[in-house]
């Protein structure tokens, strides 16, 4: 007789089937020389071999930025393989408003964003959760300008033309949210939609529009080279970056998604105890040895799933503070709960 055995936790992908001699003790499995020692489920059925689960691809996205790098290595890996789930990437380059629009119209499964701006959309109607937070550390904003506007002070930016690279991006909510905090109001004329990065250089550098936010490594290429001149920085005054997901994945693929946690929670814990992990995001990202240092220092990333409630009521008060939500406006349920 072979006994089989489902691991639980941290192989989902695998069976593992050995002779009922090798059981040594419950939880125990002692399999061409390996021991597994989690919890197992266990079968009488006569499969002398290992046997794969078929895998399920869950569709994520995010911005092409050096913060997604521990998801790409867990990738290039095979860590998501390993525990029974394909992931399938897309690049958004026009950030979080086309991300929650993605979302929104289930174009994607699970995608890594900002966290006001997911809130955003929930509250609007978007049919997701927040599953975890991603980036516990406040994103650092560039305020820019093109190098040869005579604009120069930050100060004067919140009379000018925005660019942004959709309504309801961090670019568009960041900027009426800094505004709102030095006592300033942005009105809806003042912004245009230039849809990406590259949207802004060109828009900026035809001064069509003055002003633009960007998270500052990001565009710290384009300031040494002289496209762009930095003017003023603004902090996220919360985590950023979050994970969201649609809920139908959620309701069809809960498993899987729980595998999906684990993976990338386990792959950042990695990458910020990697002594090389400076040097990959610098060669990489083309950032200099000193900007991929002092960005990889002033970054944390989550190695577990949980998420503030007092976090999310802060996010909330600011977005109501800054019109970008109306008192009238019912906050549904943000995160999702695990039954």
């Amino acid at each position: 007789m072979i006994n089989f055995y489902q691991e639980k936790n941290d192989w989902p992908g695998l069976f593992v089937a050995c002779r009922q001699s090798d059981k040594v003790k419950p939880g125990i499995v002692r399999f061409n020389g390996f021991v597994f020692a989690r919890r197992l489920f266990a079968f009488n059925l006569h499969l002398p071999y290992i046997y794969p689960m078929s895998k399920k691809t869950i569709r994520v996205g995010g911005v092409p930025e050096h913060f997604n790098l521990p998801i790409h290595l867990a990738h290039e890996r095979g860590d998501f393989h390993s525990r029974g789930i394909e992931i399938a990437w897309t690049d958004f380059k026009g950030g979080t408003g086309q991300m929650t629009e993605a979302l929104r119209t289930g174009t994607v499964d699970v995608c890594i964003l900002l966290t006001e701006g997911i809130i955003k959309a929930i509250i609007a109607g978007s049919p997701s959760k927040i599953i975890s937070n991603y980036v516990t550390s406040p994103l650092i904003w560039g305020v820019h300008t093109a190098a040869d506007n005579p604009l120069t002070n930050y100060r004067d930016v919140f009379s000018r033309q925005y660019a942004i690279s959709r309504l309801g991006s961090g670019s568009h909510l960041m900027a009426i949210v800094d505004a709102n905090s030095k006592d300033q109001q942005l009105t809806a004329d003042q912004f245009t939609v230039v849809r990406n990065l590259d949207g802004a250089l060109d828009s900026l550098t035809k001064q069509e529009t003055d002003v633009f936010y960007w998270e500052k490594y990001t565009t710290k290429p384009f300031v040494t080279d002289g496209q762009l001149k930095r003017i003023g920085e603004f902090l996220t005054p919360w985590p950023c970056f979050v994970v969201a997901a649609t809920d139908e994945v959620l309701k069809s693929q809960p498993e899987n998604i729980i595998r999906l946690l684990r993976t990338l929670h386990d792959s950042c814990d990695q990458f910020m105890q990697d002594e090389g992990a400076i040097a990959t995001v610098s060669d990489r990202y083309g950032l200099t040895l000193d900007d991929a240092t002092r960005w990889y220092h002033s970054t944390e990333w989550a190695i577990h799933g949980w998420v503030s409630d007092k976090m999310l009521k802060s996010v909330v008060y600011s977005l109501r503070s800054a019109g970008i939500i109306t008192p009238e406006e019912v906050v549904p349920e943000l995160v999702w709960k695990r039954n």
